[in-house]
């Protein structure tokens, strides 16, 4: 059995192929300008990675925010459910998934089952997103890639005292030119991520073991943060972080055709 899923978010589209339960191909891009575009186009580099054709797939969920733009999805499903699924799929003991995307931040804990049962969301803020990282590293001119590892060479405790985007954008920016060094500068950006996103995760309550999704689980600055404000370890996964959500739909996918379902 063939299934598939595809993630298409705000910033990047992925695709996840599986083949009798084996991950097969993953791809991650830029969306492009329309979600049904984005889904086609990274689709079809999984297909060729899997040495497969679009018609080979059996069923397929779309999710994310153009989840529902997906042309050839059957159906489409949360990105909450995908991301909960796709963790607990490569990793059944986790009980807390952080997913941390490009318009929001989510927190989820889930029961022995794997079944959600409680969950909040961050979604009305840039602040404690992807987008927050996106706008900082600009302004520090460094890339989205290079910005966690600035929190290993800072020398100096600095702080951010603003949560929002905008005025944390000035904070930095005036921090600059007061002769700051970047890496100190960067390591309060991650910093004060994390602290976004711990206030999210202990209104859930934060259970072991604990994993992170979505582009800024790579952050290694956060990813460290976190631990030590949470008291936690977070498990790695065997999959690339930003692809768990497609992951998930792929997962779920794949038991929508064992249950008779049609694509």
């Amino acid at each position: 059995m063939i299934v598939a899923g595809c993630d298409v978010g705000s910033l990047t589209a992925k695709a996840v192929i599986l083949g009798d339960d084996r991950v097969l191909a993953v791809r991650i891009g830029k969306v492009k300008s329309r979600p049904e575009i984005s889904a086609r186009e990274i689709m079809e580099e999984a297909l060729k990675d899997a040495g497969l054709r679009m018609k080979d797939i059996e069923c397929s969920i779309g999710t994310g925010y153009g989840g529902k733009q997906v042309p050839f999805a059957g159906e489409a499903v949360s990105e909450i459910a995908c991301h909960a699924r796709g963790a607990l799929w490569l990793l059944p003991s986790v009980r807390t998934v952080i997913d941390i995307g490009g318009q929001d931040c989510k927190v989820m804990k889930l029961d022995r089952d794997g079944r959600i049962v409680r969950f909040a969301t961050n979604d009305k803020c840039a602040a404690g997103t992807g987008r927050f990282m996106e706008v900082m590293a600009r302004v520090l001119n460094v890339g989205l890639d290079e910005l966690g590892d600035l929190s290993g060479r800072a020398k100096k405790q600095l702080n951010l005292a603003s949560t929002c985007t905008v005025w944390a954008q000035a904070e930095v920016i005036q921090k600059i030119n007061e002769g700051e060094r970047v890496e100190d500068i960067g390591g309060a950006v991650n910093n004060a991520m994390a602290n976004r996103i711990v206030i999210l995760a202990n209104t859930v309550g934060v259970e072991n073991d604990v994993c992170m999704t979505g582009g800024v689980s790579k952050n290694k600055g956060v990813v460290k943060g976190l631990e030590r404000l949470l008291d936690i370890r977070v498990k790695k996964l065997r999959l690339d972080p930003q692809a768990v959500g497609a992951l998930g739909a792929a997962v779920i996918a794949g038991e929508r055709r064992k249950g008779g379902g049609e694509q």
